[in-house]
Order: structure tokens, then sequence, then C-alpha cells
């Protein structure tokens, strides 16, 4: 047996008053958008059109298109290696929470959506392009994404989870642009069309090693397919709302993150493959500084690669060798 890591999570509110605080990852999405002159009216923004969008999905019952609101949480979890105290930032995720102004409930969403990690930095940052350097074809470390996908299960697996959250995390990306996507005869009322691919991505098969399995839909009115990373059953272990609920927070964030594909005046056909120079597309109002995050990404790779895999190498490597994944 392995000696399980203990977990901490502390949560703070994304609204239009939010500040990183000073120990958040600074490649986040959030810090990102909620720095600069424009910060508040980013913020602003981003959280109408999340709105919006819920409401524009949520539509029965709901004939003003405003019965419902979104509250979103940034959920950051610290992992104590040697169980002294001493903890170390690893996780951050979105947790949404849904305001029915009918009813005035609040109602619990989705954990999971958006996902940044320290050791992802690393092992995307650093390591994989250390082992590709002056490399004629691309590979893999041995046992590439192991440490990272456990540490994540066992997150997931614990105590501090079941205690905070009711159900397994869903976690929404963006499609990969290195691969080609196939239209289904299959369709969600929520989710909407489902699509295909003949192989995984990169990231596809690092989520499988944080025990997620992967499904692609585009729902109503959207231009391109979004990637669902989950555990058990998608479609059927969440309600309506908690689907919509991930589904219009992750698109509105795409939509500012990746334009030339969630922003595209067209959308996709049968056989589609995203592209980051697609130039037909709408820019959102809200100001997103795509290549400062990548440049904080290698920046916040090797601050991990020192206080974090350096540091505990051979309790890291001892845990993950034992670790039985359930």
């Amino acid at each position: 047996m392995s000696k399980e890591f203990a977990f901490t999570i502390k949560s703070i509110c994304f609204d239009e008053n939010y500040h990183p605080s000073n120990n958040t990852r600074i490649t986040t999405n959030f810090a990102n958008l909620a720095r600069g002159a424009s910060r508040q009216e980013n913020l602003r923004n981003t959280l109408q059109m999340i709105n919006n969008r819920f409401n524009s999905l949520a539509h029965w019952d709901n004939p003003n298109a405003d019965r419902y609101a979104l509250e979103l949480e940034i959920i950051s979890v610290d992992i104590d290696v040697e169980g002294k105290g001493e903890t170390f930032p690893t996780i951050e995720i979105l947790k949404t929470n849904i305001l029915d102004r009918k009813t005035n409930k609040r109602i619990d969403g989705i954990v999971g959506n958006n996902f940044s990690s320290y050791v992802r930095d690393y092992d995307f940052s650093v390591l994989l392009l250390e082992h590709n350097k002056d490399q004629a074809t691309f590979s893999t470390p041995e046992n590439y994404g192991e440490l990272h996908g456990k540490i994540f299960q066992s997150f997931v697996n614990s105590e501090t989870y079941s205690n905070n959250f009711n159900k397994a995390p869903v976690i929404c990306l963006s499609v990969s642009t290195t691969k080609t996507y196939h239209r289904t005869a299959n369709q969600h009322p929520i989710l909407g069309v489902e699509y295909e691919q003949d192989a995984y991505s990169l990231t596809d098969e690092y989520f499988a090693k944080m025990g997620l399995e992967v499904r692609y839909f585009m729902p109503a009115n959207s231009v391109a397919p979004l990637a669902f990373y989950f555990r058990g059953d998608l479609l059927n272990d969440y309600t309506d709302l908690e689907l919509i609920s991930t589904i219009s927070t992750m698109e509105s964030f795409q939509k500012i993150y990746r334009p030339e594909i969630y922003n595209a005046n067209s959308p996709a056909g049968k056989c589609y493959q995203p592209s980051l120079k697609h130039q037909d597309y709408s820019l959102t109002r809200i100001v997103y500084d795509r290549e400062e995050r990548s440049q904080l990404a290698v920046k916040q790779g090797k601050f991990t690669e020192e206080q974090f895999i350096k540091r505990y190498q051979n309790i890291l490597d001892q845990w993950a060798a034992n670790y039985a994944v359930v």
C-alpha cells in the first residue's frame, strides 16, 4: 500500500470583483482575464456570455431567457506530500452553481469544467519539450503523465473530495487541432451531436491516465464540438441543468481563448479538423493574451520542477510505483 497524500481545498468566487490571489497559478485563464485595464469589463462580459448561453440552452419555462444565472467558484487544491503541513498548489478546477430566479433556489452544478495543474505545466512545457529537443520524430517520455494522473485520481478518491462534492468531475476542453472529427448520427438533447475520431490526441491520452474517458459533442447553435472528460456515464449521471452549466461556461471561455475554432462564422461540418489558422471568425469584446499564457506555462513548469518534482523526487517515485489505481 502507498501512503496517501493529504489534500486541502480553497475556493474563491469568480465574479467581476475577482482578483487573482498571490499564490494562484499565474498561467490560469482566470488570472489572465482578470489583469490589466480591462479586467472588470472582461469579467463582467464573460459572466454575461455564460448566463446568456445557459438561458438559451435551458429554454423551457424560460420565455424571457433570463431565468437562470451561474455563480462560479475557483477551487484550488493543495497537496501535502510529507505529512508535515507544508503544501504545494496542485490543481485548479471550476465549480458551477445555478441560481434559479423563478424559484429562488441555488442548485449545485458540476465540479471540474476548466482544468489547470502545475504538474501538467511541467509535463507539457518542460519535460515533453526537453525530451523532444533535437529529435527527428516526436515521442513521449517513459511513464509520461503517470504521476500527474495518479495524483489526480488520488484527489478524486479522497475524503477531501467526497466531503465537498457529490459527483465525479467533468472537464470540458477544446478539441485537438491535430485530429479530424467525424459527425455521428447520435444526438443528445442537451450535449447535442456527437463526433468521433480515429485516434486519441496527446491530451486525450494524458487525461486517460487521470482515469477519465472522453466523448465529443457539439451542442445546439455551437460551431465546434467540445471534448468532455468524465468518469462513469456522462449522459446519465448528470442532470440537464448540470450539463448546461458546463457547456455554457466552457464554450464561453473557449470563444475567448480559441475564437478561430469556437467563434467561427460557420459551424463544423460532417468531417471537421479544428485549426487556429482559420481566418473566418469573430472576436469577442474580451481581452485575452494567449501568447502570454504560453510563455508563463514554461515558467510555471520550471517552478514545479524545482519546488515539487526534484524536491520530493524519491517520495513521489515510490508513491507512484505503489499507488493502486481504482
